[in-house]
């Protein structure tokens, strides 16, 4: 028979008044909310994260996929598990920048990353999407990169609609691995 350990939750001083709430720290969101890894400007030159990322190792760029013109990255700050983008190599701000080759490789990519998230975790459905210019809600405007984000029947429950806090189960390395094994090739 397996018997089940129960603890109480730890009591932390100085968390404010005590009321019937567990609280779910998630510090490495502080990051994103302070604008770390943001560019200090428009230009590629100035610390674009999307520029430096396909000089790292596809383990500590959290890359899944390298094309030619294009790649596949997961979200350092994703909404989901496996929430991915693809990323144009050139440094370009807006969709209609792309040339042809560019563009018919961000839609294969897309596709491809789809592939992959249903297989490697059974994802039900996606929002795929571009934020064109910070005042659409793109995080870094001055580079172009489309989300590709995994969802599941019932996925949304009380934690981001009352707590507005997601878990994600994975670790980001654990999320790539699993994704790059996934993904299709020709």
């Amino acid at each position: 028979m397996l018997h089940l350990m129960t603890t109480e939750p730890e009591q932390q001083i100085g968390v404010g008044t005590q009321d019937a709430f567990q609280r779910l720290w998630t510090p490495h969101r502080m990051a994103y909310i302070q604008g770390e890894n943001k560019p200090t400007g428009p230009e590629a030159g100035d610390g674009c994260p999307f520029c430096g990322i396909p000089d790292m190792s596809d383990q500590d760029g959290l890359i899944v996929a390298r094309g030619r013109h294009v790649y596949a990255v997961l979200n350092l700050y994703p909404y989901n598990g496996g929430h991915l983008m693809v990323v144009p190599y050139r440094h370009v701000a807006d969709y209609t920048e792309l040339d042809a080759a560019e563009t018919a490789e961000l839609a294969d990519l897309t596709k491809r990353a789809m592939i992959a998230l249903r297989k490697a975790s059974g994802a039900h459905g996606f929002n795929i999407g571009m934020n064109q210019g910070a005042a659409a809600g793109a995080g870094i405007a001055a580079h172009l990169h489309q989300h590709i984000v995994p969802r599941w029947g019932g996925d949304t429950n009380f934690m981001p609609v009352v707590g507005h806090t997601k878990v994600l189960p994975q670790l980001l390395a654990d999320t790539r691995q699993m994704l790059a094994d996934a993904w299709p090739h020709d």
